[in-house]
């Protein structure tokens, strides 16, 4: 009996030993995975631009399954060497989180720049493209894989809090997310778009206006995010979840 099928004969997927590459893992959600997939087993490598930082997320995990490497998820060739370094010292690639993403204080239309523009959907939207694309080829020959995209409400719903330059790269996203899902599920990858609601993350830091203690402490946590990601690639092969919405109990979701 192949992994495969014990796994569709189980209830959930044992993450032991499987191999995951998370981008924007050195803050907030991203770092929240990385922790909570090393405690199920996983062999993580945490991607993002600042080093320092992916090096202070495994200091502080205090686990030896997460390994870091200094990326650009809007250049192809640093997501080429990301990815060529995962696999060939692995052998495989079973989990891709999504998770890089930036805002920026200017968000009403009239005030965005059009550097700001093409900066956050570089970011937010073609370096998901961008790593779904490196991801797939290993995935496809394996007939296995799955892959989470960390969107956000903002990718369901226009909002102004979002702005609009965020807002247009997460539906981007969630666009990318379900044009890939669907071509792939032949394939056995499954993929994920997950829409969190506020989550108390450094990316608040770029909001117009201060976030008070009070509102930060009935946010969502990145560790709720994790455990959401956590059950998704648990599930057998057999089941696709293509869209997971959480929010924090007190914030309105219509």
């Amino acid at each position: 009996m192949t992994n495969n099928q014990k796994n569709q004969a189980g209830t959930m997927t044992d993450l032991s030993g499987r191999c995951v590459i998370i981008t924007g893992g050195g803050t907030g959600i991203g770092a929240a995975i990385a922790g909570t997939l090393a405690d199920a087993g996983c062999d993580v490598t945490i991607a993002g631009r600042r080093k320092e930082k992916l090096d202070e997320v495994i200091a502080a995990s205090g686990s030896d399954r997460i390994s870091a490497q200094a990326t650009d998820v809007t250049d192809r060739d640093s997501v080429a060497s990301l990815f060529e370094s995962v696999i060939s010292r692995t052998g495989r690639l079973d989990i891709l989180i999504n998770c890089a993403g930036i805002n920026i204080p200017e968000r009403a239309t009239a005030n965005v720049g059009g550097e700001d523009w093409d900066r956050v959907i570089a970011i937010n939207a073609t370096g998901a493209f961008n790593c779904l694309k490196a991801a797939l080829p290993t995935m496809r020959k394996r007939g296995d894989g799955v892959i989470v995209n960390i969107s956000s409400i903002a990718g369901k719903r226009a909002i102004p809090l979002g702005g609009v330059a965020y807002n247009a790269s997460k539906f981007a996203m969630t666009a990318l997310g379900t044009s890939v899902g669907e071509e792939e599920k032949e394939n056995g990858i499954r993929v994920t778009n997950i829409y969190p609601g506020e989550v108390e993350t450094p990316i608040l830091e770029n909001r117009p206006a201060p976030v008070s203690a009070e509102r930060r402490s009935k946010m969502l946590q990145p560790d709720d995010v994790a455990a959401a990601v956590r059950m998704v690639c648990e599930l057998p092969p057999r089941a696709r979840v293509p869209e997971l919405v959480i929010v924090p109990t007190v914030q309105t979701f219509i």
